[in-house]
């Protein structure tokens, strides 16, 4: 049936999805008279349909009213409503199905213990033969009188911190603080009378101005730091079996002379086990309702709401050094153990210690028992409405399961954790002092403060404006304040994610701050008039970022950015002269540039106006500067300081660093990494350093034979040098010999080499000319002019004469052309004194020459 009626819906489903969208296209469909005469007799059996399911569910079903302006509203309402019917009534039919009938609640008279009645979060018991089950009905709070009312103290849920109950201290190595022994003479105070006890405490304590160190301080800490766990406790136990639970005696404890009893049995034991079961939802610092104690052959169950004034005098066995108190994750047993009684335990064991240091696969105590008692325990009553008087049978089975097998296991856990360690006692003592830390722990009170809000909200993971923030606040303040005057816990008077619903939509009428919280609390229902003037008031607050909000908050001015973002110190072009402050070189304002860094830095008045001036200095790359705490810091602490770092700067982990730590035996054990690591980091070094002497060697070989190299080419060039110096006459010598000679003779010379026609000179003579034609004239030689006269002018005639050597630009320019050169044969452009400053060619202007003018 299940399966035809799937095929249905999706059957039906595909066909909805292949009608025409809404809008222009259903709109194009809906122009044909076939198409709407279709769609309106399909409507109508569809709403006759729709009709006949609602009236079947007894819900409103008059489908009319279709050609009427607000009828398809209408419509839709009633469909609505009747979803809601009809999905409720699913709930909880699906609720039958599983065991849960919430439409009876039954009220249980004072007395009457109807039979097969469980109270617990989950109502059905299946049994492990397969025959029929069990169904339990759920007792509600509501049913249960509130067991504050008969309290002889009342509870104190003032904001002010918590002070230790004790007043008497049994097994004290070092006496209880005068403060604690007088408290008889405290509540004879008459001043103090109309404030709680804690509070007239804290009052007196600040008017007598006495130390408030004994006040908060563990009063068995003395004892606990000295306490030493006998080689007996460390050695391999004797295993116990425990007694099957029919057989064990089991006794309930709620007169005083019956707990007087129960303390004189347990000071002769050698261990007990401990469990407490706690109720928080109707409380606002919470109760203790029972309390389990099992010995070897005797179980008892103590009514701590009917003796809650009384238990102090457990003390004397709970703080004996010489009794084993065994305990299964014991962290919130013994604050609430000094919240509500003033207990103390002294030579703690906690399994759940030793589980975790066995590295079992789970640690709660269900596994435990599981495990080494092959014991299946039904944890549907952890949950449970614990102040219910009396209690169920099966309830206080549960209790008593809890403790009862508690003795055997703790000997068990014992065996293994030597055998674990080879029969060493390093494990075993190690759980112990995890046990004795647990013992150490001190319980301290919620206390409200103007930023307690600020931890929750950051939780919600929600990111709120100013308005939403505020309400958030006011709202946390009226439930904090609303939950200890009532002692109701603060998720019983709104729960947190009702109010962050509230705090986020700003609702603007009642109704709607009603109708973000599903179920309606009680207290809210009945102030949400004040809770409608918080989110008014917070709605009248301007809306601002966060951090301009908190800067403002704070009394800070908020920091404004320039509007030019690319400012600079010595950019004037923006700003008026005489907004610029005066500073000396040495006043100068230097903010330090740091790349991805989330800190706040505070600015002064002077930073604000004048912008970020930056240093001539690149500090990111640079190491930082280590303080003297970090010498003092753990291993542990380095190592997280070092993964903050790498959050704050994600490049700080390629930089290099010179503060790593490293295990000092590491370095020195060969099946290390680190050992491995700087063995082979020296193997390289060294093969490193050898190749940087080869190659200095051979380097320094090479220059010393290059070096000898450029002497001997020195040498030579140095002999031949002087040997061709040898043959060749001075200057000052040819000047000499120029002398002797006479003026005269020199004038004729010159005058013939001028007039008379030379043939030409042979390349030897040239070469061997050159010499002297370099040399300078020496300045006694007297300048003659050139005489013309005796020149031959027909070279500038154009006739051509044989041989000679002068130079004649115009026959130049055309005997190159008719000059054929071969192959083999190469032009003698050095020939004769031929000047290279006139390029050969015609002339445009025939043979016309424009000569430069002297």
């Amino acid at each position: 049936m299940s399966l035809y009626g799937l095929g249905a819906v999706l059957s039906a489903t595909k066909a909805s999805a292949g009608l025409p969208q809404a809008g222009d296209e259903y709109d194009f469909y809906r122009s044909f008279p076939g198409f709407q005469e279709f769609c309106e007799n399909q409507g109508g059996k569809l709403s006759h349909c729709m009709s006949q399911i609602m009236q079947q569910h007894g819900c409103r079903s008059h489908m009319r009213g279709r050609n009427n302006l607000t009828g398809l509203e209408e419509q839709f309402d009633l469909v609505i409503d009747a979803n809601d019917v009809i999905l409720e009534r699913v709930g909880i039919l699906l609720d039958e199905a599983d065991g849960v009938n919430r439409s009876q609640q039954p009220v249980m008279p004072a007395g009457f213990q109807p039979p097969k009645i469980v109270v617990s979060s989950w109502n059905r018991k299946g049994s492990g033969s397969g025959s029929r089950s069990e169904t339990f009905r759920l007792l509600h709070a509501k049913n249960v009188a509130r067991p504050q009312l008969k309290f002889k103290e009342k509870v104190d849920n003032s904001n002010t911190p918590f002070i230790p109950k004790i007043f008497i201290k049994p097994n004290a190595t070092k006496p209880l603080p005068s403060y604690f022994t007088d408290k008889q003479i405290h509540k004879q105070r008459p001043e103090d009378l109309d404030v709680p006890a804690a509070l007239a405490d804290f009052i007196h304590q600040q008017r007598t101005q006495e130390h408030v160190e004994d006040m908060f301080a563990h009063p068995y800490q003395y004892e606990l730091n000295h306490l030493t766990i006998p080689e007996s406790l460390l050695s391999k136990p004797d295993l116990q079996i425990y007694k099957p639970l029919a057989e064990t005696k089991c006794s309930f404890i709620e007169t005083l002379e019956d707990l007087v009893a129960l303390n004189e049995k347990l000071c002769k034991l050698s261990e007990f086990a401990v469990d407490l079961e706690h109720h928080s939802y109707r409380s606002f610092l919470g109760l203790t309702c029972l309390m389990q104690i099992s010995t070897r052959d005797e179980d008892f169950i103590i009514d701590t709401l009917e003796l809650r004034g009384e238990m102090y005098i457990l003390n004397e066995a709970f703080t004996d050094p010489a009794i084993v108190k065994v305990f299964h994750g014991a962290d919130s047993d013994i604050e609430w153990l000094q919240r509500d009684f003033g207990l103390y335990v002294v030579n703690l064991f906690d399994t759940h210690q030793a589980s975790r240091a066995l590295n079992l696969a789970r640690h709660s105590l269900d596994h435990l028992l599981k495990h080494f008692c092959s014991v299946d325990s039904d944890k549907r009553y952890q949950l449970a409405d614990w102040r219910i008087r009396p209690l169920p049978d099966e309830m206080v089975q549960y209790a008593r399961t809890d403790t009862h097998y508690l003795l055997y296991i703790y000997d068990c856990v014992r065996v293994q954790l030597l055998d674990f360690n080879h029969g060493q006692p390093g494990l075993l003592q190690c759980v112990w002092n995890k046990s004795k830390e647990i013992s150490l722990k001190k319980y301290a009170k919620p206390i409200y403060t103007e930023e307690s809000y600020l931890e929750l909200q950051r939780k919600q993971k929600k990111s709120f404006n100013t308005q939403q923030l505020t309400a958030f606040r006011l709202l946390f303040a009226w439930r904090d304040k609303l939950a200890r005057q009532e002692d109701e816990s603060t998720g019983y008077v709104l729960p947190t994610h009702m109010m962050s619903k509230i705090s986020e939509e700003l609702p603007k009428e009642p109704q709607g701050i009603i109708a973000c919280c599903n179920p309606v609390p009680p207290l809210v229902r009945q102030q949400v008039n004040e809770l409608h003037l918080f989110v008014q008031q917070a709605r009248e607050m301007p809306l601002l970022k966060a951090e301009i909000a908190a800067q403002t908050k704070k009394g800070l001015t908020p920091i404004k950015k320039p509007e030019v973002t690319l400012f600079g110190p010595h950019d004037t072009s923006r700003v008026c002269g005489g907004d610029h402050p005066h500073f000396t070189p040495n006043d100068l304002p230097v903010k330090q540039g740091i790349l991805f860094s989330n800190e706040e830095h505070e600015m002064d008045d002077v930073q604000k106006t004048s912008g970020l001036i930056a240093p001539p200095k690149i500090t990111l790359f640079e190491e930082l500067e280590t303080k003297n705490d970090e010498e003092s810091l753990s291993v542990a602490q380095m190592k997280a300081k070092r993964i903050n770092e790498s959050f704050e700067n994600p490049f700080r982990m390629y930089l290099p660093s010179n503060d790593v730590h490293v295990n000092k035996n590491a370095k020195f054990d060969p099946s290390s990494k680190i050992f491995e690591i700087s063995k082979r980091w020296k193997l390289q070094s060294i093969e490193q350093q050898q190749k940087e002497l080869e190659a200095s060697r051979k380097a320094k070989e090479e220059a010393k034979d290059r070096a000898k190299k450029l002497a001997e080419e020195r040498n030579k060039t140095k002999q031949s040098y002087q040997e061709s110096l040898q043959n060749v006459t001075t200057v000052r010598q040819q000047a000499a010999e120029s002398a002797k000679r006479g003026g005269k003779k020199r004038e004729r010379i010159a005058s013939e080499e001028v007039t008379e026609l030379t043939p030409k000179p042979s390349k030897k003579l040239m070469k061997s000319a050159e010499g002297p034609r370099k040399t300078e004239p020496s300045p006694s030689d007297s300048f003659t002019p050139f005489d013309y006269s005796q020149s031959d002018l027909k070279v500038f005639g154009g006739a051509k004469s044989k041989g000679n050597t002068q130079f004649d630009p115009n026959r130049q320019g055309h005997d190159f052309k008719k000059k054929k050169i071969s192959k083999g044969q190469k032009s003698n452009s050095g020939a004769g004194n031929r000047s290279m400053s006139y390029l050969a060619g015609k002339s445009e202007r025939g043979f016309r020459h424009n000569w430069p003018k002297r």
